[in-house]
């Protein structure tokens, strides 16, 4: 296993009873990197993330992070990673700063009163640091959580659906942080849905069904998913939406603003189907396949999820 890997790990496996949540996942990170994590629901990215981190035991499989075995180093693993979880969870009947100070007692950090102010100031929130939590917007409360998760310094950052709920202005301010931390060293692996934000990543993990089946820079994602994409505009292409969905060879037939997207695996079957549905008020041009049009194929290549549920 490289020093160089930030997560080193082969062969994940996690089981409920009889519920397969994760089934043979692999990924070796480099350190200092930003990566997303995506899938759709119940593809197993939180289980994931929490074997990585030593929250959940993996049933099967081998593996280090930060250079700490995954099954006998948990402790150590959790002191130098810092976990954002989907859902907020920190005391809403606490200030900020009342939160933030217990989150420094429980990691024992030096100078914590010094620590603390840092951490505020650092995350916009000095001004705001009597409030309480739970009177926080979307925005401020992830911030929050931030500045939280981020305070002992940690190697490593892991984020699941950190931005969800979150408006436009806050997400971009909580990207351009977690790049700013990759640049002090920190690696990040970032769970999300938002196509935007995987596109902000140095590396896509994709997982479907328990199962990681695609790696790789979003224009190798692109090029790998084999589609050929043509994009419609004008009055008429809301009325060609319709007529278009479930024909053969017409993979992904979606609005992309006032535009629509038309993707397959067979360029000349695309245009065939669009020329039986000519409009005079719609110009169609082949682009570029968007990461969302990957997405949405690679979803329905995975298939069904077969894993045995309870």
């Amino acid at each position: 296993m490289s020093a160089d890997l930030a997560i080193d790990v082969r062969g994940l496996v996690k089981k409920f009873g009889k519920k397969t949540a994760v089934n043979g996942v692999d990924i070796a990170m480099p350190r200092g990197q930003v990566w997303g994590f995506l899938g759709p629901n119940g593809s197993g990215k939180t289980t994931t993330i929490r074997m990585i981190c030593g929250l959940l035991r993996a049933t099967e499989g081998e593996g280090k992070t930060l250079g700490y075995d995954i099954r006998r180093d948990a402790n150590e693993i959790k002191l130098r990673t810092g976990y954002m979880t989907q859902k907020f969870s920190f005391w809403t009947d606490m200030t900020i700063r009342e939160n933030i100070e217990f989150v420094a007692r429980l990691y024992r950090l030096e100078d914590s009163r010094l620590r603390v102010d840092e951490t505020l100031e650092k995350l916009g929130l000095t001004d705001r640091q009597h409030q309480l939590a739970g009177d926080l917007s979307g925005g401020w409360k992830q911030r929050m959580a931030l500045a939280a998760v981020t305070m002992h310094r940690p190697r490593l950052l892991l984020l699941d659906e950190p931005t969800a709920g979150v408006d436009p202005q806050a997400r971009r301010d909580f990207w351009d942080e977690i790049h700013h931390l990759s640049l002090e060293g920190m690696t990040v692996l970032v769970s999300t849905h938002y196509m935007d934000e995987a596109e902000r990543c140095d590396r896509i993990v994709y997982l479907a069904n328990g199962q990681k089946v695609a790696e790789g820079t979003v224009p190798e994602i692109i090029t790998r998913s084999g589609l050929v994409t043509f994009r419609g505009e004008g009055q008429g292409v809301r009325r060609l939406a319709e007529r278009l969905k479930g024909r053969p060879g017409l993979d992904h037939v979606a609005y992309f603003g006032s535009a629509l997207h038309v993707s397959g695996g067979n360029a000349a079957i695309i245009q065939s189907a669009i020329a039986d549905e000519a409009a005079h008020d719609v110009e169609w041009n082949e682009v570029r396949p968007s990461l969302e049009d990957a997405f949405i194929a690679m979803m329905a290549e995975a298939g069904q999820d077969n894993r045995v549920h309870s």
